[in-house]
């Protein structure tokens, strides 16, 4: 690509589990494009196997980069913070235990090499089980601003142009749990450079308490 341009993951961490954090990272590390980074915000983690993959991969590779909270904040937090700490002319939204495909990146930088004026773009998604299978293929379409009103169908896999992110000031607390929600919502209040890339590209982890699982599973996040 004639333009490459520096984009950071953002993943906030709490307390998961060595085996779903471990495959969520080398996800992003195996990125057939190579110009990115990886943005961790631990969340005040109590347990010790979190920990310890994050250590262990930041000292490991340069493109890890932690930050280790001293309270517990929530999602919108724990985001923002990682968010400070990146470089990137775009952020990369990933939950710490959901997995991408290898040509992830690949395919957001074709797009902006044939329209720099991108602010956001999408992809379709599935969801992953424990035993890696896979369900519930989301085919979404192109942008599509009453669909949005209606609910988040952009959700997984989202890049967007930080400078936007930036002027929004971050997530906001009050909407926790639909942080993503009220972030695409005013982020296309300022812009109309949206892409819509047509393959399944990120894959939702299924697992017990997980509104991939059970969208009635968090009624806070439904309430916000």
């Amino acid at each position: 690509f004639s333009y490459r341009p520096l984009i950071s993951f953002i993943v906030p961490t709490y307390n998961v589990s060595r085996v779903l954090l471990t495959e969520c990272l080398d996800s992003l590390l195996n990125q057939s494009y190579d110009h990115f980074e990886i943005c961790i915000s631990d969340d005040h983690s109590t347990l010790e196997e979190t920990l310890e993959v994050l250590k262990e991969y930041e000292e490991k590779y340069d493109k890890v980069h932690v930050v280790y909270r001293k309270e517990n904040g929530m999602i919108s937090e724990a985001s923002n913070t990682a968010i400070s700490i990146a470089r990137g002319e775009f952020i990369a939204l990933i939950d710490n235990d959901d997995t991408i495909e290898k040509s992830s990146l690949s395919y957001v930088v074709e797009a902006l090499n044939q329209n720099k004026k991108l602010d956001m773009i999408y992809s379709d998604e599935d969801k992953i089980a424990l035993n890696g299978k896979r369900y519930f293929p989301h085919f979404k379409p192109d942008f599509s601003p009453d669909s949005l009103l209606s609910s988040n169908y952009i959700c997984h896999f989202t890049v967007l142009r930080k400078s936007i992110v930036d002027e929004l000031g971050g997530f906001r607390s009050e909407y926790n749990g639909s942080q993503d929600y009220d972030m695409f919502l005013r982020f296309t209040e300022k812009t109309n450079n949206i892409y819509h890339i047509p393959k399944i590209l990120y894959h939702w982890r299924m697992i017990e308490g997980s509104t991939s699982n059970d969208a009635g599973s968090k009624n806070y996040a439904y309430l916000a």
